[in-house]
């Protein structure tokens, strides 16, 4: 290994993928309480900002006020964004490969269709398909009972961000090569999502793909993002970061980047009330969640705190926001809080450090594969008659 191989280049691969699943957890349970509200009715029902894990929305009545989703969420619960994200790195674990559309009919949709887990706003053993949203539903009833080609099987879902909100590993798996995680993700996402929906998992695992790169930053994620983004995702995200570039704590920010995003938002002012074009296919047009995550990002400058709770007290689809924001400030090394992670484990019942462990692993092998195969084709192609490369 030469000197400069040698040189640090900051937090290891591992620290990355821990600081990026663990992350994307907390920032997942730390959201779920707030959901759904807009930034003004959080500030009124908590009496300020959220700075850290709340209770339920309704109290004791979580179970019954809203019977659409009877979930406890608060007091630390991690909800279907997290639930995804473990399901998708144990698909890694069990094929230890890239994944395609395929693998998510052939294992994600067993895997939430089979097998007993603790579901912590369910407070019980269940299968995970009883936990996941009307648009996760829809990879059983499309790939399962409907036998749909996994390729086309996103198409018809409504578009919104069920697919993006749970790409972090394909990120991870591709660790500092975006371009690689933003078409692993487009595959994959293709048996869940279409337009847009699919675009942003695309791009969100991309980002953090660049997250993990050495020497990464804030504008630099962003600016690998625009690269790749397209449509109405890119100019979404175009516009809230610079928004977002004006502003340097999240109070006085949350105005500004939701205004920004607006225009590309199809769910409309009242995100319990969606209007009548609300996620529909379209180039014009963009999820809200991943563009104020990235705007969160560079508001708090990279540092997790900040970030989370910038998406958190954002609203809305706060639990997702955060959810993407925490991933990618944990990919870049800025490091959760142990106040929110260790409550947050406990509370869901879940090892929230196991996941990572087990994606290193994973990571690791691929890459080598990765490295087998393309020296593979240097030959080949050499023989061809084309330029040999250097070992």
């Amino acid at each position: 290994m030469t000197p400069k191989a040698q040189e640090s280049t900051g937090p290891s691969l591992d620290e990355r993928i821990t600081g990026a699943l663990v992350g994307a957890a907390v920032g997942d349970a730390l959201g779920g309480p707030v959901e759904g509200y807009s930034a003004d009715q959080i500030l009124e029902r908590h009496g300020g900002r959220v700075h850290g894990i709340v209770g339920p929305w309704n109290g004791d009545a979580w179970r019954t006020a809203r019977p659409i989703a009877p979930y406890h969420k608060g007091d630390g619960h991690v909800t279907d964004d997290t639930l995804m994200t473990h399901a998708l790195v144990r698909v890694y674990d069990r094929v230890r490969d890239h994944l395609d559309a395929y693998a998510i009919a052939d294992h994600l949709v067993p895997d939430l269709m089979t097998n007993p887990r603790w579901i912590p706003e369910l407070e019980t053993e269940t299968i995970p398909l009883h936990r996941v949203f009307l648009a996760e539903k829809w990879l059983a009833a499309r790939l399962h009972y409907g036998h749909v080609d996994p390729r086309e099987a996103g198409t018809g879902n409504i578009v919104n961000c069920g697919a993006a909100m749970y790409m972090a590993p394909v990120g991870l798996v591709n660790a500092a090569n975006p371009r690689a995680a933003y078409a692993e993700a487009l595959d994959i996402a293709g048996a869940h999502q279409s337009s847009y929906g699919r675009e942003a998992a695309g791009v969100f695992a991309a980002a953090v793909a660049a997250a993990a790169a050495p020497g990464a930053t804030p504008d630099s994620v962003v600016a690998v993002c625009l690269s790749l983004a397209k449509d109405g995702t890119r100019t979404a995200i175009e516009e809230v970061c610079e928004a977002a570039a004006h502003h340097s704590d999240f109070e006085s920010a949350l105005t500004p980047l939701r205004e920004a995003v607006t225009p590309y938002d199809t769910v409309g002012a009242d995100y319990r009330a969606p209007s009548l074009g609300a996620r529909r296919p379209s180039r014009l047009h963009a999820i809200e969640e991943l563009p104020v995550a990235l705007g969160m990002l560079l508001v708090a400058g990279g540092d997790y705190r900040h970030a989370v709770l910038g998406a958190v007290n954002y609203g809305r689809d706060c639990d997702s926001i955060a959810t993407m924001a925490g991933a990618i400030a944990g990919a870049l090394g800025s490091a959760v809080p142990e106040e929110w992670s260790k409550p947050v484990a406990e509370a869901s019942r879940l090892d929230l450090w196991e996941p990572p462990r087990a994606l290193a692993a994973v990571t690791r092998e691929i890459f080598t594969r990765d490295t087998e195969r393309r020296r593979a084709h240097e030959e080949s192609f050499a023989r061809l008659g084309g330029p040999s490369c250097s070992a």
